[in-house]
């Protein structure tokens, strides 16, 4: 099946069993924003608390920190929000859609990958065991010229975006005979720059209002507490601010369901450390990251460091941690070195110095600071793309059978266990709601008695939870159950008093955190 069929399908299965829907659907929705459903919010909650955990509580030197959405306008001024957070657009004069021209060159780059990863996979299944994939990409004809092409583009592209060339942009769309992806035509405008902040008015009065912008990152409510932070925390540097909050940016090309909205959330820790030691600290969150995403068992060769060919004005190394989508691989989280350049930045805009004490060295300076940001949002995106299977389960005997099932880690999974009575009679439900009395404080167990059992199972996995446990006539003699594993479809009888016990072992955070 096609990537872009399963992705398709993907996002069926979101709306389909209660995980993502359509904002305001009743009103036909609103463009690249979207709502969590009932089994959604608790997956992003479950993402958020293994993030949180993982840098609040396994790290001494890091503290947590929920700063404003509205913050003073200067803020934006000082950050070079204002002047510098635009993205390049190009219209189509025939489609009359709007694109950006990064985005449009760089699913050129990505069909250019593409083409050669099939060239791969069409010699390996040719010679199997005998296939050497390094020698064929160095010496087949065709992805070398795939290949050539690809670096050329690449180098021009990094060129016009490090120099800001809008014109250049522009040409590369032509030379490349880019067309729009609605008309099929090359009849573009020119490439010109966006603001991307939500701007709104904050006052009592029309004459009195201040105009404030929505933030489109969190992570200058760090940089502001910076020194309510370290002085109330008596913090030594190094030290991190984590933070987990809402921001919003207006997308023009908002697209790829939850990857790229309007309103999203981030997960961000900023790591202050002495001048020269940054590239260092720089490195070890780096490793560290990505030792958190492959904890998840999703296969690490599903994910890829891509270190940036341009970068930001106010970093000195930046990279990001890219996951393979169906949709090919694309980033989930980013690691800057920032430098001192948000700090020195307010210090300038607001007057009040931003300056840590060093008792060792015996004076101030202004700290560097080593960044890790995440989107909630993609990393959901992420865990549903990994989870997602279809299996056909087809028996010996040729009756036809298959599943859905979201093999969610247990410690995401939205529900910890089901509690099925195998029918609805004869006291069984009774002791299903008796077992569910007696677990729910510690896990979000559902109970379940309409259809057949099979029907139920099948429910289960499509919503992801890892474990049911089906009450039936032996239940009531002996005071056991079958419990039954979501990945392996396996059954095993265990007394009701273990449940507890076995459940919690396999959904524990503290088994998951010790990965780290």
């Amino acid at each position: 099946m096609a990537q872009e069929d399963i992705f398709k399908k993907l996002v069926s299965h979101c709306k389909e069993y209660g995980y993502v829907f359509p904002s305001s659907e009743i009103y036909d929705g609103l463009g690249a924003v979207y709502d969590y459903g009932q089994y959604g919010v608790e997956l992003k909650n479950n993402i958020k608390k293994y993030w949180w955990d993982s840098m609040v509580l396994l790290n001494e030197n890091i503290v947590g920190l929920d700063s404003a959405i509205f913050m003073h306008p200067t803020t934006w001024k000082a950050s070079g929000h204002v002047d510098a957070f635009n993205d390049p657009l190009i219209d189509n004069r025939d489609s009359k859609k709007r694109y950006r021209a990064d985005v449009l060159i760089e699913d050129q780059l990505a069909k250019f990958e593409e083409k050669i990863e099939k060239e791969v996979e069409k010699a390996r299944a040719r010679f199997g065991d005998k296939f050497d994939e390094a020698l064929f990409r160095s010496t087949n004809p065709r992805i070398v010229e795939t290949r050539e092409k690809y670096d050329n583009l690449n180098r021009r592209f990094v060129a016009a975006l490090t120099e800001g060339n809008l014109t250049e942009l522009k040409q590369i769309i032509l030379d490349n005979e880019i067309v729009c992806p609605v008309s099929g035509t090359r009849n573009w405008t020119d490439v010109r720059q966006f603001n991307l902040m939500f701007s709104t008015e904050i006052g009592s009065t029309s004459d009195g209002a201040m105009k404030i912008f929505l933030r489109p990152e969190t992570a200058q409510g760090i940089f502001v507490n910076f020194l309510n932070v370290q002085k109330t925390g008596r913090m030594r540097l190094p030290f991190g601010i984590a933070q987990i909050g809402k921001a919003f940016r207006n997308e023009i090309v908002a697209r790829q369901f939850i990857f790229r909205m309007r309103e999203f959330e981030q997960m961000e820790m900023q790591f202050f450390v002495k001048p020269g030691t940054e590239l260092e600290w720089y490195n070890h969150w780096k490793e560290a990251r990505m030792k958190w995403h492959r904890a998840l068992g999703f296969g690490d060769d599903n994910y890829r460091f891509h270190d940036h060919d341009k970068l930001a004005h106010y970093a000195n190394a930046a990279a990001d941690i890219e996951y393979k989508f169906p949709f090919g691989f694309k980033e989930v989280e980013g690691i800057h070195s920032r430098t001192d350049f948000d700090l020195r930045q307010h210090q300038e805009y607001s007057g009040k110095k931003m300056q840590y004490f060093d008792p060792e060295k015996n004076e101030s300076y202004i700290p560097y600071v080593v960044e890790t940001s995440i989107g909630v949002d993609r990393m959901f995106l992420q865990v549903i793309a990994a989870s997602y299977y279809e299996e056909d389960l087809t028996k010996e005997d040729g009756v036809p059978d298959s599943r859905v099932v979201l093999r969610l880690p247990s410690v995401l999974a939205p529900v910890k266990l089901a509690v099925l009575p195998l029918v609805r009679k004869d006291n069984l439900p009774d002791i299903s709601r008796k077992i569910i009395d007696e677990l729910k404080f510690d896990f979000n167990c559902q109970y379940d008695e309409k259809d057949s059992i099979g029907k139920r199972y099948r429910r289960q996995d499509a919503i992801g939870t890892p474990y049911c446990i089906t009450i039936d006539y032996q239940t009531a003699e002996d005071e056991t159950v079958t419990i039954r594993y979501r990945d392996t479809m396996l059954q095993e009888r265990v007394p009701v008093s273990n449940l507890r016990a076995i459940i919690a072992d396999k959904v524990s955070l503290r088994g998951q955190l010790k990965k780290l």
